[in-house]
Formats: C-alpha cells, sequence, structure tokens
C-alpha cells in the first residue's frame, strides 16, 4: 500500500510542534469541512485525509511510531508495517464523519477497536472545542424533483405511487443513487408548477440531524382535447357554418364529464363560452372551462353543395367586412 506522509497533508515540518499542527488542522479543517463543501467528493476525501493524519500527530505516541517508518517509507508504494504493529491498540479514535481511517493507517495503529475503528475522535461538525470540531445535528437539506400528471390525474387528485431516485452515503462515505417508492397525496385541481411538499423525505441531516423536505414540481402532460391557461381549461368546438348561423344544442367533453351547452345562433369564429367550476384549483380559486368557436367549412364540395352556396351568396345580404 501508498505510504502516507501526514506532514505533508497538513502542510507542517516534521519537527513541528503540536500547536502548529493543531493551528494547520484547524485551517485545512475549515476549507475542505463536508458542511461548507456539500455534494463535493473531492472535498470530502481531502477532509478524511487531514482528519487521519492530524489524529495521528496530535498523539505522542501516535507520532512517535509514526515517525519510525518516515525515513524508510517515505517515497515507498508498498508500505507494509511490521509483525505486530496492527494488533496495537491506543483507544478511542474515529474515522471522519463515522467513516473509518485508511489501510495505511490501521496497518500501523490496528482496525476495529483502535482509532481507525468505530468510536469517537474528531468527526465531520463545526463547533470548536476540546481540541477539535464537534458535529452539531444539522437538518439535512430540502430537494426538489419533477412529477408529471395528466390533466385528469391532476383534476381529480388522490392518492399516487411514485418512485425516485435518491443520493445516499454508502460504504467510505462515499455518494450512491438507490431507488425509494413513496405515496403521495394529490391535491384536486393542482395546476402546472405547483409543488406538493413531502416533509422528511429530503437529504439526510448530519449528525443525527432531520432530514430536509422534498418538494415535488408538478409538470401537466400535454392534452388530445384540452388546453390550460393557468386555472382555466379551453376546449376548440368546430362548428359548421350552418351550425353557427342557426344555432345547436351539443354535448361539451369537460374533465369532470359531458355537459349540455346551446350554442346560440350567428356565434362567429374565436368567440368563447364559458362552462363555470370546470377548470383547475379548488374553491373559490377554481376555474373555469371556455369553449372556443372554430367555424369550419368544407374543402371539397358536391354540384349540388357548390349550386347552394353560390344561390346562398346571391340572395344573402351579409357584409362581414365594412371597408
Amino acid at each position: 500500500m501508498e505510504y502516507k506522509d501526514y506532514y505533508k497533508l497538513l502542510g507542517v515540518s516534521r519537527t513541528a510542534p503540536r500547536d502548529d499542527i493543531a493551528k494547520a488542522f484547524k485551517k485545512l479543517a475549515r476549507k475542505y469541512h463536508p458542511d461548507l463543501n456539500p455534494n463535493n467528493p473531492t472535498a470530502e476525501a481531502k477532509f478524511k485525509e487531514i482528519n487521519e493524519a492530524y489524529e495521528v500527530l496530535k498523539d505522542e505516541k501516535k507520532r512517535k511510531m509514526y515517525d519510525q517508518f518516515g525515513s524508510n517509507w517515505e517515497h515507498g508504494q508498498n508500505f507494509q508495517a511490521p509483525p505486530g504493529y496492527g494488533n496495537r491498540n491506543f483507544g478511542g479514535g474515529g474515522g471522519p464523519g463515522g467513516a473509518g481511517f485508511s489501510d495505511f493507517f490501521e496497518n500501523i495503529f490496528g482496525g476495529p477497536g483502535g482509532p481507525g475503528g468505530p468510536g469517537g475522535g474528531f468527526r465531520g461538525g463545526f463547533q470548536q472545542g476540546g481540541g477539535g470540531f464537534q458535529q452539531r445535528p444539522q437538518r439535512g437539506q430540502n430537494s426538489e424533483a419533477m412529477y408529471e400528471l395528466t390533466l385528469d390525474e391532476a383534476y381529480r387528485g388522490g392518492s399516487k405511487s411514485i418512485t425516485l431516485q435518491e443520493q445516499v452515503s454508502g460504504p467510505e462515505g462515499i455518494p450512491r443513487m438507490t431507488t425509494k417508492t413513496l405515496d403521495v397525496n394529490v391535491p384536486a385541481g393542482i395546476r402546472d408548477g405547483q409543488k406538493i411538499r413531502l416533509t422528511g423525505q429530503g437529504n439526510p441531516g448530519r449528525a443525527g440531524g432531520p432530514k430536509g423536505d422534498l418538494y415535488l414540481k408538478i409538470k401537466l402532460l400535454p392534452h388530445p382535447m384540452f388546453k390550460i391557461t393557468d386555472s382555466d381549461v379551453i376546449l376548440d368546438l368546430a362548428l359548421t357554418p350552418w351550425e353557427a348561423v342557426l344555432g345547436v344544442t351539443l354535448r361539451i367533453p369537460t374533465l369532470d364529464g359531458a355537459v349540455e351547452m346551446k350554442i346560440p345562433p350567428g356565434i362567429g369564429s374565436g368567440k368563447k363560452l364559458r362552462i363555470k367550476g370546470k377548470g383547475l384549483g379548488s374553491g373559490p380559486k377554481q376555474g373555469d372551462q371556455f369553449v372556443r368557436i372554430m367555424v369550419q367549412v368544407p374543402e371539397r364540395l358536391s354540384d349540388e353543395e357548390k349550386e347552394l352556396w353560390e344561390k346562398l351568396q346571391e340572395t344573402s345580404t351579409f357584409q362581414p367586412r365594412e371597408f
């Protein structure tokens, strides 16, 4: 295994007094501390290295033992401590943030039960005292995920199940991705861009602190029939010219089922008719559905149809243009 130069990691000389070592460590700890470098694996790895170096050099017995190998193994790539060193127990100690120290450390000072095993020692926090920093419980950060819904699902609401990818701390503190399934209560009438808050489902806290919250940002999927403007639903209704002229009663689809609507005679293309309370939202803020009239004309005419249209043209007094 590769030799670790603890003095070089802390940026101090091999003859540096303990106070200088402590000052160097605290300066680097502030720079690479995980709390100040969230989601930064490089800073976290560096923080673990300087923590391990300080664990050795601050202790007179460990430093003396480590110095025995310095001159012989400083440039070595295949370090192996002499027999018996790995079984020594110095008590206390612990990997940064709860993770174990390196194989190099454990080769000299021992594994579980020694400083490389689980236990006390310097941990990730940022509260000074007792010769180092102690971590205060901190609430985890909130997170956000996109949640796609059909327009019908958004209108009706109800209980839904969602599967998400989340980042967790794996072995040696290395982040890894895992999946989780959550039950979500979707409020009826939820609109595009609104958020659903899931308490305690966000990023994990530090040192036993509570998790943050997860916010699901709603994205409404396109609908083949309806369009959305804020809380209102819009339906384009195609009419024949004679339906627009004479009026007609039709069954109109809505998100809440079909309703009967009377189209008044003489309605023009682009005019809107309202069906109250059939939009998104709830209570007094619930939107409406608007039926937008789109008068359509035939592309092909039979000879008889063409003759009738020509007769209408000759007899009609209607003038849509004023110029």
